[in-house]
């Protein structure tokens, strides 16, 4: 079985609307820093210095589905997994569950990207990024059985 990275955070009072519902807004921010915190975990940087230039992780697609709406004070468990490891990108998906029922499921792709001189280009993900990545990978399996539920 893959690992899971998993985050527990609880909502807060400003994260909601007038009824007391997250904004749905807010659940990119969710994954973001359940995303941020899986990178601290396995010991890789968001955002470094790599000699003469910085090493950075910008999104290039993102897309949520929601199933059910999350409350002020809830207690959710963000689960974060990996889909797929390309060559210089990762996509990778949060589930967001509450009493283990899923509140919904945001899937994003983000590109490993060298930024010298003031641009961007992508770059090969590093072979140790990689090798700590790898363990999170979904297989075709698990993807398929994430898919139908």
């Amino acid at each position: 079985m893959t690992a899971e990275f998993t985050y527990h955070r609880r909502i807060q009072f400003a994260e909601t609307d007038l009824a007391g519902v997250l904004h749905f807004s807010n659940y990119f921010r969710l994954m973001e820093e359940t995303e941020c915190a899986f990178w601290r975990s396995i010991g890789v940087p968001v955002y470094a210095s790599d000699g003469d230039r910085i090493i950075s992780w910008p999104r290039v697609a993102t897309s949520c589905e929601y199933a059910a709406p999350a409350r002020f004070e809830d207690e959710l468990e963000l689960v974060l997994t990996l889909e797929k490891i390309g060559e210089r990108s990762v996509t990778h998906q949060v589930e967001v569950r509450r009493d283990n029922r899923r509140l919904a499921l945001i899937k994003t792709t983000i590109v490993c990207c060298a930024m010298e001189h003031g641009r961007f280009s992508s770059v090969s993900i590093p072979a140790a990024t990689r090798a700590k990545l790898e363990p999170y990978v979904r297989t075709d399996t698990e993807n398929q059985k994430a898919k139908s539920s």
